[in-house]
C-alpha cells in the first residue's frame, strides 16, 4: 500500500498542470533553488510559447516561465524527444522572452536577466555530466583575462562580469546520471529520472512535492487524463525510437552504395538525407503533424509535405 501511496507524477505534468498554482510554488522554488545555486522567490507566472495544455502538444515538451522577486525571468523547460535544432529553438525562446518582457521606449538598463534551464530525457551528443551549465564571458585575445563591466548603480560605481547580463543556460542531462542521490541535487535528479522521492528528504521543495505530487491526490478525472499522457508519450517514444532506427539502417545501406560510386563523403551525405526521409516517412505513416515531423526530422515543412504526397 505504501508503493501505492508514494507514486508521483512527472515533473512535465505537474509544470504543465500543478506547478502554476501559487499554493504549489514552494515546489518549483526548491527546485530554482538548488539548480541555480541561489534563493528563489517566484513572483508571478508568464505566459509562455508552449503554455498549452492542448492534447497535441502532450508529445515533445513543456515549459514554464516565471518572474522571481530579483526580476529575473526563468525559463523551464522539458523536452522528451529528440529535436533537430533543439539548441537554436532555446536561443530563439530566450530572446523572445527578452524582447517580450521590455517596452518599446525603456531603456537598455530595463533588459532583463534571463535563466534557462532544459531538463532533456535524450542523446543531445557527447559529454558525461548530467549538468552543464552555459554563460557569456569576454576573454582577452592576447591576455586570456575576462573583461569587467563597470558602470553606476545607486550612485556607486560596480564592476561585474558580462554574465550577470547576459542569459545564462543550463542543460540537465536526465539520462546521464546514475549517482547513489546524496546531495540536494542528486536527489532532485532520481525524482526526475525515477520519479522517487526519498521520505525525510531535505532537499528544497522535495518534502513538499511528496505531498503535492502524489499520483493518488489526484481526481479519477486527473488520473485519467495523466495515464492517457504517459501512453501517448510512450508510443511517440516508440515510434520516433523505430523510425531513427529504420532511417539509420537505410541512410547507412544507402550511403555504402552511393559512396563506392561517387565518393564517400558524397554517400555520407545522401544516406542522411535518406535517413532524414525514411523517418519522415515512419511518422507520416504513424499519423504525426507535418510541422513536428519537420521540427525532428531537420527537413523543410515542403519537404514533409511532397513526402506526404507521395503516399
Amino acid at each position: 500500500m505504501s508503493e501505492l501511496k508514494d507514486r508521483y507524477v512527472r515533473f512535465d505534468w505537474a509544470i504543465k498542470r500543478l506547478l502554476r498554482q501559487k499554493a504549489n510554488f514552494v515546489v518549483l522554488e526548491g527546485f530554482l533553488t538548488v539548480f541555480l545555486g541561489q534563493r528563489i522567490k517566484i513572483i508571478e507566472i508568464l505566459e509562455s510559447e508552449a503554455n498549452q495544455q492542448a492534447e497535441d502538444d502532450k508529445f515533445n515538451r513543456v515549459d514554464i516561465k516565471a518572474l522571481d522577486s530579483s526580476g529575473d525571468i526563468i525559463i523551464v523547460e522539458i523536452q522528451n524527444t529528440r529535436e533537430v535544432y533543439f539548441l537554436e529553438r532555446i536561443l530563439y525562446g530566450v530572446a523572445k522572452a527578452i524582447t517580450e518582457h521590455i517596452s518599446l521606449g525603456s531603456s537598455y538598463g530595463d533588459v532583463k536577466k534571463v535563466y534557462s534551464i532544459s531538463i532533456v530525457y535524450f542523446d543531445l551528443g557527447r559529454g558525461d555530466d548530467y549538468l552543464y551549465v552555459g554563460q557569456t564571458d569576454f576573454v582577452g585575445v592576447h591576455t586570456k583575462d575576462q573583461l569587467q563591466i563597470s558602470r553606476m548603480e545607486e550612485k556607486a560605481l560596480v564592476r561585474m562580469s558580462p554574465s550577470a547580463i547576459f542569459p545564462t543556460y543550463y542543460i540537465v542531462r536526465v539520462n546521464n546520471f546514475d549517482t547513489v542521490a546524496v546531495s540536494p541535487m542528486e536527489e532532485w535528479m532520481r525524482y526526475l529520472k525515477e520519479g522517487v522521492i526519498a521520505e525525510g528528504t531535505s532537499a528544497p521543495g522535495l518534502s513538499e512535492a511528496r505531498e503535492k505530487l502524489q499520483y493518488y491526490s489526484m481526481t479519477d478525472a486527473e488520473r485519467h487524463a495523466y495515464d492517457e499522457h504517459l501512453n501517448a508519450l510512450m508510443i511517440q517514444n516508440d515510434v520516433l525510437g523505430n523510425a531513427r532506427a529504420e532511417g539509420r539502417a537505410e541512410g547507412r545501406a544507402e550511403g555504402r552504395a552511393e559512396g563506392r560510386k561517387e565518393g564517400r563523403e558524397e554517400g555520407r551525405a545522401e544516406g542522411r538525407r535518406r535517413q532524414q526521409e525514411e523517418s519522415a516517412m515512419a511518422m507520416l505513416a504513424s499519423g504525426l503533424p507535418v510541422r513536428d515531423i519537420a521540427r525532428f526530422t531537420g527537413l523543410e515543412v515542403a519537404e514533409v509535405e511532397r513526402l506526404k504526397s507521395r503516399e
